[in-house]
């Protein structure tokens, strides 16, 4: 492979999905570079990676891991980014500011369709990405096997770059397709160059002649040089290589054990000769610099309960001092990454990713200049799918646990916070239950409240099957001027969505103008709980009479008056339960679309019909209404069905009837909602 000068500092994000073993790879990659002295486990929690307490508590991925490092002195940082679903926002963000993603998967051909979203995303922003098969030593399955099914959920041709040389079923060591030498592993130290072995040249050869072709493909002069039969030069092979890679045509395949440091090497020195520099990234971005002083780009904020907020960003130009100005926020500490150990230096350089400190008024996203910032377009949080309810408790915690959701909610974009007005609730909205159980956890470590989450309320509504007409008098005397209204008003029902309208017919000066007025006060005052116990919504009232008193009449009697007149006339008015319906558009493989169309089914759900996914071969879009009430636990059942990769978006379309015992139900516990909040 052929020598290069020092790199400006570089960045490759690890992704992949949960249990494909990224943080174990972190952790040899890191012992390979000699970034550490051991690598550590995350069962044991001695890995740099995963060191937050939800992250130890779960043994999984809960935040990006970053590690600033070098390699034969190339500046590095490493990223590792969650691989649940839930946490996908976190990886998308790590990938703004990424060279080159290593795409971590297991090689098992049936868990293929898990890596489907990750590498539409990839290719769909051009980010060059190498995979890595892991857990090799593991498994029985051939690469090619393993190869053939993970093709089907990539746009782009996957080149296998060495092969597998095997022991039986155990992979011994690998035949590089470019060097053309074998390499046979030798646990805890270097792989041993040895001699190909002749039961492997013919398959050795037919394999690089394979990658020849998919790299020919892209290369008029190496489709010559193959048309003609003349061997290219291996140094041209590897430019075409790094070339092909830097512009996403081809996804280059790699394969090792993390846990067993096997193919480590191999992977470092492809990341190292082949990743794209900071230059060629900030071209791919189409992020610009024009006023010479120093352009940064925050993906990720944190918020420390002893340190205060610290911005990860990317330099993309010049470089960023402690104490310097950006975009009219002073840098408090730049600080070096490891892990959960932050060290701080004097500056940060082009191409670095570092932690700034104290940059307040800066969020996730951003792009900030000298002078300025803006939003660096890279792409919009991912819409909510999952709610819970949030409430402390203590009642003294409530603005404290405001201020903490809004924390999570600049540290996370996907997260957000929603005060509902039906029904009074705090709402966390996020990406499923363990994203939102993780975001509680937080609220107790890192802010020290005491949070009890609980299933959100259904915001029904009720309204009117039936007109009535109905007398309202409010008569008080109690020395002095007394209070006196009368009113006769009448109340009918009106079209879906129509809402509340009031009006009058008075004349002859029965009730004077000023009068009027509160009487509809009183009437819309009895709408935000009718006798089923929820807001009512469209309807009519007219106030067509009444009478009034030269000295004891006044605003609030009559509106005392309108509102008795309300609550003797709603219960005539045969009241009806109303019940929200989403608009619902599910995303699955077309394999899995049976069964989400049985599961809007199963949820009281319309099916609309089903079309191909825009832009996603292989995936089908399920239309479909479904009853709010039956939304909750949605997304858990739908990536249970699927492996993790089925979506929906939904938004608000109408109010429903509902009737029966479902409807019975739901006023039984509204009754008795309300019972235990009066105490």
């Amino acid at each position: 492979m052929p020598n290069r000068p020092v790199s400006k500092p570089r960045v490759a994000a690890l992704v992949g999905p949960y249990l494909s073993g990224k943080t174990s790879l972190l952790e040899a990659l890191l012992f390979e570079a000699e970034a550490v002295h051991r690598k550590g486990l995350v069962k044991d929690g001695s890995s740099v990676g995963d060191a937050s307490p939800e992250a130890r508590a779960r043994q999984m991925s809960t935040e990006v891991n970053l590690v600033n490092l070098t390699y034969l002195g190339d500046p590095w940082t490493l990223i590792d980014c969650p691989g649940s679903i839930e946490l996908a926002q976190e990886s998308m963000n790590a990938l703004a500011v990424a060279d080159v993603a290593v795409v971590v998967a297991e090689p098992d051909p049936a868990r293929a369709l898990m890596l489907s979203p990750l590498l539409k995303f990839l290719d769909d922003h051009k980010i060059p990405h190498i995979l890595f098969l892991n857990k090799m030593d593991a498994s029985a399955v051939k690469v090619r096997d393993a190869l053939e099914a993970l093709q089907t959920v990539s746009e782009r041709p996957l080149v296998l770059r060495e092969i597998p040389l095997r022991d039986g079923d155990k992979v011994t060591g690998y035949i590089d397709l470019v060097s053309e030498r074998a390499y046979k592993y030798h646990p805890g130290d270097n792989s041993d160059l040895i001699q190909i072995p002749k039961s492997a040249a013919e398959t050795e050869h037919q394999a690089r002649q394979e990658l020849l072709e998919h790299l020919a493909d892209f290369d008029d002069h190496l489709m010559e040089e193959l048309l003609t039969d003349v061997v290219p030069p291996t140094t041209e092979v590897y430019e075409t290589l790094a070339r092909d890679l830097k512009d996403d045509l081809i996804v280059p395949v790699f394969f090792g054990s993390a846990q067993a440091d096997g193919g480590i090497r191999r992977l470092w020195k492809a990341l190292r000769h082949e990743a794209p520099e900071p230059h060629e990234t900030f071209a791919r971005l189409g992020l610009k610099a024009d006023n010479g002083g120093p352009l940064v780009q925050i993906f990720k904020t944190l918020h420390a309960a002893h340190t205060g907020k610290m911005s990860l960003a990317r330099i993309w130009k010049g470089e960023v001092a402690d104490g310097q100005n950006i975009a009219g926020a002073r840098v408090v500490g730049v600080m070096s990454l490891q892990g959960a150990k932050h060290e701080k230096k004097p500056k940060a350089v082009e191409g670095e990713v570092v932690g700034l400190g104290r940059l307040e008024s800066l969020a996730t996203g951003q792009l900030a200049d000298g002078e300025k910032s803006a939003d660096s377009g890279w792409l919009a949080p991912l819409p909510p799918l999952f709610a819970l309810g949030v409430a402390v408790s203590k009642k003294a915690d409530e603005v404290k646990l405001s201020g903490a959701l809004s924390k999570l909610a600049e540290e996370d974009p996907s997260l957000s916070v929603e005060h509902a007005q039906d029904t009074h609730e705090t709402l966390l909205w996020g990406q499923g239950e363990i994203h939102l159980q993780i975001a509680a956890e937080r609220l107790k470590n890192r802010f020290g409240l005491d949070v009890v989450t609980h299933r959100p309320q259904v915001p029904y509504k009720e309204t009117i099957k039936k007109p009535t007409q109905v007398h309202g008098r409010h008569k008080r005397q109690s020395g002095g001027h007394g209070q006196f209204g009368d009113v006769h008003i009448a109340i009918k029902p009106q079209a879906r969505g129509a809402g509340f309208a009031f009006s009058d017919t008075i004349v002859g000066g029965a009730i004077p103008k000023q009068y009027i007025q509160p009487v509809c006060e009183g009437a819309e005052e009895v709408l935000k709980q009718g006798p089923l116990g929820f807001a009512v919504v469209d309807l009519a009232v007219t106030l067509t009479d009444g009478s009034f008193h030269a000295v004891d009449s006044s605003d609030m009697a009559f509106k005392t008056a309108g509102a008795m007149a309300m609550r003797e006339g709603l219960p005539q008015c045969e009241p009806v339960l109303l019940e929200p319906v989403l608009s619902v558009e599910i995303a699955i493989p077309a394999e899995h679309t049976s069964k989400a169309q049985r599961l809007v089914s199963s949820r009281r759900g319309q099916i609309l019909g089903f079309d191909a996914k825009d832009g996603w071969k292989g995936w089908d879009v399920v239309s479909a209404q479904l009853p709010q009430a039956e939304m909750h636990d949605l997304i858990i059942e739908l990536r249970s069905l699927t492996m993790g990769v089925g979506t929906f978006a939904w938004h608000f379309d109408h109010m429903q009837e509902l009737s029966g015992r479902s409807a019975d139900k739901v006023v039984e516990d509204r009754k008795a909602l309300l019972s235990a909040a009066r105490g």
